[in-house]
């Protein structure tokens, strides 16, 4: 079997060079020079290629090759035996990509992970090359010959099931077509200068997100850590049963806010909360307080700004936008959040 990398560097590219990162922004940047690219809802990943030694590296700099071994067997087998690309982990699920199947391959026992291997493979999204298959680095090329170089790659390495090459367009039209698409399998647009080089660990992108908004019932709360005040707000829509299902949270509370709601609170507490999926319990990464939760009276209702669904769930914290009492609970089902 191929072996993670235990090498310091790859040719004088240092394992723990950090993936260059994108700053936010309302709207797409417009001119000539930009390259556009979707942002995938994946794992970023570093893939690094010495021999057979393969190593796959989160964008935190942790190691991801023990979770992802039907990748690493790929990649040790290509024809190359030099390389570092930058990409994007993502496993398909009936067609749709699905985040839940990529954090269930963070298991701690080898035999889970190989079996979801089979099961569930994961492919690498390719969006970028910083070494080349000469044991070249490229970092200071333009983003132009440093796609050259991915794409004449990829004539020989590229798979369907393990490795494929991340469209671009550089028309700014297609590119906004893009971005209102996303929110499935994408999470928006990634922009990049075509004369740019690469910039590790520098924000020296651009990503800009679909915003949408969306009613939701307030199902319960969690105090603040170490605090009697509220910390942060339990949302849910009701589904096609009838249920509350809570789909994520919002903690933009003002601090001038937090006494007055949390005694409106506290006076709804002990109602029926979630009666369909509730707020998941403690895991290895919570603590104790951060896994508690009190359920209220499904009475309030909050509209918010969300990003991203993943598994009819808020991927990310959502913004209290207002407060809805104008609607009913009921009103607020899944059909405002699905594509």
């Amino acid at each position: 079997m191929p072996k993670a990398a235990t090498k310091v560097s790859t040719l004088g590219l240092s394992l723990e060079i950090e993936p260059m990162e994108a700053r936010s922004a309302a709207s797409l940047p417009a001119g000539d020079g930009w390259q556009y690219e979707p942002k995938w809802d994946g794992f970023r990943c570093l893939a690094f290629k010495y021999g057979t030694d393969i190593d796959l590296r989160a964008k935190s700099g942790k190691a991801l090759s023990r979770y992802f071994p039907e990748v690493v067997d790929y990649l040790s087998r290509l024809r190359a035996e030099r390389f570092v690309i930058d990409g994007e982990l993502v496993i398909e699920l009936n067609g749709k990509l699905s985040f839940d199947a990529l954090q269930a391959r963070l298991h701690p026992a080898e035999s889970r992970i190989r079996k979801l291997s089979l099961e569930t493979p994961a492919r690498l999204v390719a969006f970028d090359m910083l070494l080349n298959p000469e044991g070249k680095p490229i970092l200071d090329q333009s983003l132009r010959d440093r796609r050259a170089a991915l794409e004449d790659f990829a004539q020989d390495a590229a798979s369907a099931d393990r490795l494929i090459l991340s469209p671009f367009t550089r028309d700014l039209a297609e590119a906004n077509v893009w971005l209102s698409d996303s929110g499935g399998d994408t999470d928006g647009v990634v922009c990049k200068r075509l004369d740019g080089p690469y910039m590790p660990g520098e924000r020296a992108m651009t990503k800009v997100k679909r915003l949408r908004t969306a009613d939701c019932v307030v199902g319960g709360f969690r105090y603040e850590s170490d605090s009697e005040l509220v910390g942060s707000l339990l949302l849910g829509l009701y589904n096609e049963r009838g249920q509350l299902d809570h789909v994520g949270f919002t903690s933009t509370i003002t601090n001038a806010e937090k006494p007055a709601l949390t005694k409106r609170l506290e006076a709804l507490r002990g109602g029926s909360g979630f009666t369909g999926k509730a707020p998941g319990g403690p895991s290895r990464w919570s603590t104790r307080r951060s896994s508690e939760w009190e359920p209220i009276v499904p009475a309030l209702i909050v509209e918010v700004r969300f990003d991203h669904v993943t598994g009819r769930r808020f991927r990310h914290g959502t913004k209290l936008l207002r407060w809805r009492p104008d609607k009913e609970p009921l009103q607020c089902d899944y059909r405002q959040i699905e594509r």
